[in-house]
Formats: structure tokens, sequence, C-alpha cells
């Protein structure tokens, strides 16, 4: 469940802001919840992530850091809490077991986005 438990009906640890199931916001690119590789812009470059059923992020009260391809917040910096909608924890065996996922494997490029993510957040 991940970035979920941070919303109001878990933890309810973001103020004026709320965690959405990204697959029923209005203009997704995506409806079905299953593994994919799923259109991303990570502090303004273009990128496909492993998606499974990842939240949103709505409101205004966070530095957004990543956003999926309808324009809603996919990864946030609020105070010291940071949020992620997508895997990027994710290793390429992930993409190994779904046939149409092996062509996007990032190799340990999340991986940096995520220590870059991490860093950004302990500035905050």
């Amino acid at each position: 469940m991940g970035a979920y438990w941070a919303g109001k009906h878990y933890f309810n640890l973001l103020k004026d802001s709320e965690v959405v199931q990204y697959i029923k916001q209005p203009n997704t690119d995506t409806r079905r919840p299953h593994a994919k590789a799923i259109d991303v812009t990570w502090k303004g470059v273009p990128d496909r992530m492993y998606f499974y059923d990842g939240c949103a992020f709505t409101g205004t009260n966070f530095k957004t850091i990543a956003t999926y391809a309808n324009g809603d917040a996919m990864a946030i910096i609020q105070e010291n809490l940071g949020l992620i909608g997508c895997h990027l924890e994710s290793e390429d065996s992930w993409y190994d077991w779904h046939s149409w996922m092996k062509q996007h494997k990032p190799g340990t490029r999340h991986h940096e986005l995520l220590l870059d993510f991490v860093s950004d957040l302990i500035k905050s």
C-alpha cells in the first residue's frame, strides 16, 4: 500500500492534500491496476516507471517532484514526508515477471532518482 497509508483513511499525515487512486482520476492514461510501465515526468524529464495501482496526490500544499501523464502529482514532498506513487525501488526482476514489461527495464536509473528524492527530502 505504500503511500496510501498517508491518506485520510489511514494515518492522515498530509495537510490540505489527499492520496487518491490514480486509475480513478480524470484523464488518467490507464484504468487498470495491473503492472505496467507508465509515463511520468520526473523533475521535468519524461520517463516510464513501474506502476502497480499506484496513487496520485491532490491539493497544492506540497512540492511536486514528479507527475503522471495527466498532470496529477506522482511524487511529492510535504515538510518531512516524501511520497511516491510509482515503484522506483523496483528491480529488473520485477520487469522480467511480465513479458510486456521487459523492454522497460530502467537498470539503476530509478534507484538513482530514489536516492536523489531522499536527498531532497532530507534538505526540506
